[in-house]
């Protein structure tokens, strides 16, 4: 079964889309978008791991890697 959260590859200009069961929830620039737009989905952030690919499936780099300038 695919994690509920996928934040996607890296843009060229930066960011990475972050959708949450199909649903796209934004353009996240940094772990701090990131967790504000899990925020705003009804997640806890607070209980997401960002290395449980259980609940989150990083395409195109880790929470590490954002494109563009932003890191």
């Amino acid at each position: 079964m695919a994690a509920p959260i996928v934040v996607h590859p890296p843009s060229p200009t930066g960011g990475r889309r972050v959708s949450a069961r199909g649903e796209i929830l934004g353009l996240a620039h940094g772990v701090a978008d990131l967790l504000e737009f899990l925020r705003r989905a009804g997640l806890d952030p607070d209980t997401i791991h960002l290395d449980d690919s259980g609940a989150i499936e990083w395409r195109g780099g880790g929470p590490d890697v954002w494109g563009g300038e932003a890191g």
